[in-house]
């Protein structure tokens, strides 16, 4: 895929979608850390309806610490691996109150010393909360690159590397967002649904299927 296809796939994404963001809800770097933290393996949906009730509740590190781990887990056993996720959530907000007064770090390096903490979830925070120009690949954006050809490779980091070397720079900022909501709602895993792709006629990929 060259340069010049890359630039419409883009601005035919923003043309789309101008303003695209993060499905989790939150309103503070500390809220969007715990929310993406707990949505490993879980739904934005599922996880919206658990913080719903945990941070009117507890939205700092000191007073989740406050909430102690049985009341953690308490506001978010509705979702999966919750006794994993409560648990280094916990940890988290341990060494953020005690190393960096409540507040989050705004580095790769800090945020992936935390607990439950990927290079998937700095990059989220970095960019979203932060405004850094990071790609956050998850499996929806994995199989977007490597489907369309947009950015092949054979795991994430390789995935990550091409997309920050060949996404023209005026879209990186929000290209992760686009490319995950893709992912998530037209170019689907199982049955892609190219017939109401916006991207189609750009996409290189060879097996295409006419569902809108």
């Amino acid at each position: 895929m060259n340069a010049t296809k890359r630039e419409r796939i883009f601005a035919r994404l923003k043309a789309h979608n101008p303003n695209p963001t993060t499905e989790l809800n939150w309103t503070t770097p500390f809220e969007l850390l715990a929310a993406v933290l707990l949505s490993a393996q879980a739904t934005d949906v599922g996880v919206n309806k658990a913080t719903a009730r945990l941070f009117p509740v507890a939205n700092t590190p000191r007073a989740i610490i406050d909430l102690g781990i049985d009341g953690l887990k308490a506001h978010i056993k509705t979702i999966g691996l919750y006794n994993t996720k409560a648990e280094n959530l916990m940890k988290t907000c341990q060494i953020l109150d005690q190393r960096y007064h409540g507040d989050i770090p705004r580095t790769r390096e800090a945020l992936e010393a935390l607990p439950g903490v990927g290079r998937k979830t700095a990059n989220v925070i970095l960019n979203t909360a932060f405004g850094e120009l990071t790609m956050a690949v998850d499996t929806h954006i994995f199989r977007v690159s490597n489907r369309t050809r947009l950015a092949p490779g054979k795991n994430v980091v390789e995935v990550e590397n091409k997309l920050m070397r060949h996404v023209p720079r005026a879209y990186l900022k929000d290209a992760h967002h686009w490319l995950i909501l893709h992912g998530r709602y037209t170019c689907l895993a199982r049955k892609p649904r190219c017939g109401s792709c916006v991207i189609e006629d750009l996409c290189e990929y060879p097996d295409k299927i006419d569902i809108a």
